[in-house]
């Protein structure tokens, strides 16, 4: 990210299409107006050189990825695991039943399974939840932290989609492993005519004082407009306007952000209103809003509007 930039919005531009046959973003309802087939089990959505994005194909996949979550946030982190937790060595919840999980897989790395076969193995993942499946399985993540209903039913012509559980192995944390992740999630986007994505960015720490700067940034240059703010529930708020934008050294705030919130604000992301301490993960999360109409034309052109960019 750019040392000057300081003003989210400054970089969020409505979608201008790529040159050449790719489907334009509505500017009302979906995402796009042609009919897309929807993302189905196991399929690949992208590749880079030995890596590839794709769905999970069967729950000995989605297993994988619950541990290789649990070696990031519990062993490399500081989430704090219960019984069950350390008993399996897997992250998991409720949720991973129903949500679709996308999937970074290196041909390069083999590991052998229980059977002996050897497999690729999987590097990254992306936990996503569209709204028509939430709703039949008791709503989203999202909706402990954040009263995010409340701007589903403000918008009942938008597709909701929320993101969450994102974690990629250390040694593939770079520019490609998190451009073939974000392919992907804009492969799927499309593909299901969702016109809003959210949910909770962590940032490590549960003490909101000892981040005060990074919250406060937050609050005072990201911070959602009006038609789209969402406020943490009452019983978990933490204020984030800490401290007056003029004593905050706004580059340093910048820099101490992690990686993924970042990349969300690159895309054009806005920030709810407050914070939530998370205290099993040891962070503090905040809320992201990302309307795929106001997504920042650069990054979305990157990609390619019909996501073709990394395309098998």
């Amino acid at each position: 990210m750019r040392q000057s930039f300081f003003s989210p919005r400054k970089l969020v531009g409505k979608f201008v299409p790529v040159k050449g046959p790719a489907q334009p973003v509505a500017g009302k309802g979906h995402a796009s107006s042609a009919v897309r087939t929807p993302v189905k089990t196991g399929e690949t959505l992208g590749r880079i050189g030995t890596l590839e994005v794709r769905m999970a194909r069967n729950l000995k996949e989605v297993r994988k990825a619950q541990r290789l979550r649990y070696q990031v946030f519990y062993e490399e982190m500081s989430a704090i695991a219960d019984a069950a937790t350390l008993s399996s060595r897997r992250d998991s919840d409720a949720f991973d039943a129903y949500c679709d999980h996308l999937l970074v897989v290196d041909h390069a790395s083999l590991k052998r399974n229980k059977l002996g076969r050897l497999k690729p193995e999987i590097v990254g993942t992306y936990r996503v939840l569209r709204q028509d499946v939430a709703n039949r399985n008791g709503g989203f993540y999202t909706s402990g932290e954040y009263d995010i209903q409340s701007l589903i039913d403000a918008n009942p012509g938008k597709k909701f989609m929320e993101l969450g559980r994102s974690c990629v192995l250390k040694p593939y944390r770079n520019k490609k492993t998190v451009e073939l992740l974000w392919h992907g999630i804009w492969a799927y986007v499309l593909r299901h005519n969702i016109d809003v994505m959210l949910g909770c960015a962590s940032i490590e720490g549960t003490n909101p004082d000892m981040i005060a700067d990074q919250l406060a940034f937050l609050h005072h240059n990201a911070r959602a407009p009006e038609e789209w703010r969402v406020r943490a529930v009452e019983d978990r708020y933490v204020e984030m306007n800490r401290k007056p934008a003029a004593e905050i050294d706004s580059k340093a705030a910048l820099r101490a952000l992690p990686p993924l919130v970042k990349g969300y604000l690159r895309l054009g992301a806005f920030i709810g209103d407050g914070a939530v301490v998370d205290s099993q993960f040891g962070t503090t999360d905040v809320l992201i809003i990302m309307p795929v109409s106001e997504l920042n034309s650069r990054y979305v052109n990157y990609y390619g509007a019909d996501a073709s960019r990394y395309s098998s």
